[in-house]
């Protein structure tokens, strides 16, 4: 494949990638022992698969794509989006650095290993200096720590909300995320690439 056609493959398919990642952010739903506000979805997936395929700016090339369509239906003023681009990138970013230099099934898992840890730990700042000062805009910050402290009654802070629950459930979300994905990366990375 020569270098002209490579790029628009790249870039064509980076955009199908974005659009599925629009989506699959979509059908978020709740997980048990967490705050109502805070929903799984698998919409980094796509992203971890062109970050695997192409680089990790192909895989930020997605983030952007799937939270720029997502801003149109908005509930957060833009906030929850600008969040999730940041945690999106800190999370492919590393993943598809790593595998670009180790492509191995170690070279893939440390990778995703280092952007989950990534995600959840940039999660806290990002959650604490921006998202949340944001959100009690529309909901005080005694009622978020409420909704924390009906699950766990120990919490009364925002810190420990976000390092009780938000932090673990980032990185587990990664670590699903990067589950799946290596799972059908090997199968769809002829189609992502253009090989037979």
């Amino acid at each position: 494949m020569n270098n002209s056609t490579y790029k628009t493959r790249k870039m064509v398919t980076s955009a199908v990638l974005g659009a599925v990642s629009s989506v699959l952010m979509f059908f978020s739903f709740n997980v048990p022992f967490m705050p109502s506000f805070i929903k799984m979805d698998f919409s980094e997936l796509p992203a971890l698969l062109a970050a695997y395929a192409y680089g990790p700016l192909a895989g930020v090339t997605v983030c952007f794509i799937k939270n720029a369509v997502n801003l149109i239906s908005s509930s957060t003023g833009g906030v929850g989006e600008l969040s999730n681009f940041m945690l999106g990138c800190m999370f492919v970013v590393p993943r598809g650095y790593i595998y670009g230099k180790l492509k191995t099934k170690t070279g893939a898992v440390a990778g995703a290993f280092i952007g989950a840890v990534s995600m959840a730990v940039a999660g806290l700042f990002t959650n604490y200096y921006v998202v949340y000062p944001v959100y009690t805009v529309f909901m005080p910050m005694d009622v978020i720590i409420g909704m924390y402290s009906a699950i766990l009654p120990g919490v009364e802070t925002l810190w420990q909300a976000l390092i009780v629950f938000n932090m673990p459930f980032t990185f587990f979300k990664g670590m699903v995320n990067m589950l799946i994905a290596m799972y059908i990366y090997k199968p769809l990375s002829p189609l992502l690439k253009g090989r037979k």
